[in-house]
């Protein structure tokens, strides 16, 4: 345990959302991952985002915690895209096989549904480990609980990185980032995944520098049947974001040749 201390998140929220914190972040806390939760970072459709102070022991000031929301596949729409192709994962990483978890997750059971919701966070923490590995542009991964993932904090205690969204870039650094990250895509590549929902919305961006966020819903480029699709919606994003930062680009032609060389890279 963290001292005698039972584990009670200090930020202001509703009794069901630090109930539901207390359930999926208690176990981290126990590890002395961090001694508090600060305040929440990001709200998004399938999970959030807060921001942890370090404990002492970790020689990190801050961290941040993604935690999946128990009802996230509610409110996402299409998921069945980005799961064509890829295992279910339990909480050890790895794919489930026996039939009745199987069914459950086809017929969308309570039990079901908690395992779909783990097999998400599985498969962004295994991304995040894989791209960061490879030397990709990507928050560096720390732990992982069955609906909770703890990793590096882009930004300061006093106000997180904004996303790429929010920024406006003179043409020479938008020019320098876009060259970056279309080389952080032939990298995903590279270790056979595709973002998948890519766009200036979860890039962050700090200090003259960018991390890409969100890997939940990557697809395996050999497996899944839009992949191709999949790759060219995200680069058309990314493009469409720099046009207007006075990069001018081809997103056919990256794409072009982005999967042609991963493809010749395989043979």
């Amino acid at each position: 345990m963290n001292g005698d201390e039972e584990f009670n998140p200090g930020f202001d929220g509703t009794y069901q959302e630090h109930l539901w914190i207390r359930e999926s972040l208690a176990g981290f806390y126990e590890d002395r991952w961090f001694t508090e939760i600060l305040y929440r970072v990001k709200a998004g459709k399938e999970a959030t985002v807060y921001c942890c102070r370090g404990h002492p022991s970790t020689g990190l000031e801050l961290l941040a915690a993604k935690v999946y929301r128990p009802r996230m596949f509610r409110a996402m729409r299409n998921d069945w895209i980005y799961r064509q192709g890829r295992d279910i994962l339990g909480a050890d990483g790895k794919a489930i096989r026996d039939r009745r978890s199987l069914r459950a997750v086809a017929r969308k059971t309570r039990y079901g549904r908690r395992l779909g919701i783990t097999s998400w966070s599985q498969h962004e923490y295994k991304a995040l480990c894989d791209f960061h590995a490879a030397g990709a542009d990507v928050p560096r991964p720390l732990a992982h609980a069955a609906n909770a993932i703890l990793m590096e904090y882009v930004g300061d205690a006093a106000l997180p990185a904004p996303i790429l969204q929010r920024v406006r870039l003179d043409p020479a650094e938008a020019r320098r980032l876009f060259d970056r990250l279309m080389g952080n895509v032939e990298l995903f590549l590279v270790c056979d995944r595709i973002h998948a929902d890519l766009s200036a919305h979860n890039v962050l961006y700090w200090q003259g520098q960018t991390r890409i966020i969100d890997f939940p819903q990557v697809v395996d480029p050999w497996t899944n049947p839009r992949a191709l699709s999949l790759l060219a919606r995200d680069i058309e994003r990314l493009c469409q974001y720099f046009a207007r930062q006075g990069v001018q680009a081809d997103a056919g032609g990256i794409v072009h040749g982005l999967w042609r060389r991963f493809m010749n890279r395989q043979l």
